[in-house]
């Protein structure tokens, strides 16, 4: 599957440094990313923990490898983060114990939907922590990716879905997803679930939210009922951002589709959308997408260039664990 048409207003080029980034400049629209002949690269294991679903992974590059950071539970539903590693991106080898697990009132029945990131050497962690009315967007640090520690709720009383539709409580907010390298001395951070919003941060644990959405659904385009972040941010040879995301229509309870789409963002205007894809680069086309735990999820969440290759790593169906590749030429690595 290929990116679709995109819209182009002006751009302005923004001038800003990333010394931190270690992958080659890429363009917008990014890809074409294709579903690999491999998938699903990880399905549920023996170990309890895991033995029903795995799913919506982060993923990082450490030592040469690649390490899927990914959701996973047993017919309870009560999400454990798991560890898998794996040396080409698609053979994947799980530790036998899961590296996070609920242990506080706010995330009780669920820690869930993580993204990674590395920054001076230390892995930050946002997660969902779930309890069975709301969905609260939490952080924890590492040096290792398996022993976490965890700083809690880190927007609360933000509602991402207010105006969308209504939620249980005050508190929705879930997938953060930081840029690593500060931009005028503040880390930046899109986040949501309903709409999509822009936080700031000068030390990770204590964010400042920009009350506009930066992104909100579209009605009448596959983002037409809800939006959600995706992976890390990633950054163009332009020096803007992009960001791949997560959007859905919901026809009704049990028929929704989960498509994933891309826009591109200004670092010196975070909170601005300068260009946006008009059709999704990955919806749900194979068995293991279109029928699962919740059926028509292709659900983004990893990413990450290995070995001259891009590995977009993204849930399908709730219950088993795809990746789609993107392997620039050698004239696009160079322009």
């Amino acid at each position: 599957m290929t990116s679709g048409p995109a819209d182009h207003p002006p751009i302005d080029y923004p001038s800003i440094d990333y010394p931190s980034i270690d992958y080659p400049s890429i363009d917008y629209p990014f890809g074409p990313f294709v579903p690999a002949a491999e998938n699903p690269v990880l399905r549920p294991g023996r170990q309890p923990w895991e033995s029903t679903n795995v799913y919506n992974p982060a993923a990082i590059v450490v030592d040469d490898r690649i390490a899927l950071l990914y959701r996973a539970h047993a017919d309870d539903i009560v999400s454990s983060l798991g560890l898998a590693w794996s040396d080409d991106g698609y053979t994947f080898e799980t530790e036998p114990d899961p590296v996070m697990v609920p242990e506080h009132d706010y995330e009780w029945y669920g820690c869930e939907d993580p993204r990674v990131v590395r920054i001076d050497g230390t892995y930050w962690c946002t997660y969902t922590g779930w309890d069975r009315h709301t969905a609260r967007l939490c952080i924890a640090e590492s040096t290792d990716l398996r022993t976490w520690t965890k700083h809690g709720p880190i927007v609360p009383g933000v509602n991402t879905f207010a105006g969308v539709r209504e939620t249980p409580g005050p508190d929705w907010s879930k997938g953060g997803v930081i840029l690593p390298e500060p931009v005028d001395g503040r880390y930046l951070m899109w986040f949501g679930e309903g709409n999509i919003h822009l936080a700031t941060s000068t030390d990770l644990l204590h964010w400042d939210v920009v009350a506009e959405p930066v992104l909100r659904p579209e009605p009448g385009t596959f983002m037409g009922d809800l939006v959600e972040t995706g992976p890390q941010p990633v950054v163009t040879r332009t020096g803007h951002v992009l960001l791949m995301h997560n959007s859905a229509i919901v026809r009704a309870v049990d028929d929704v589709t989960y498509a994933c789409g891309q826009v591109l963002v200004d670092p010196r205007r975070p909170e601005r959308v300068v260009a946006k894809a008009t059709e999704p680069w990955l919806s749900p086309s194979s068995e293991e997408e279109r029928h699962g735990l919740v059926d028509d999820v292709t659900f983004v969440e990893g990413l990450v260039f290995h070995h001259g290759t891009w590995f977009a790593y993204y849930g399908q169906s709730d219950t088993t664990i795809g990746v789609a590749t993107f392997t620039p030429t050698e004239r696009e690595d160079l322009a």
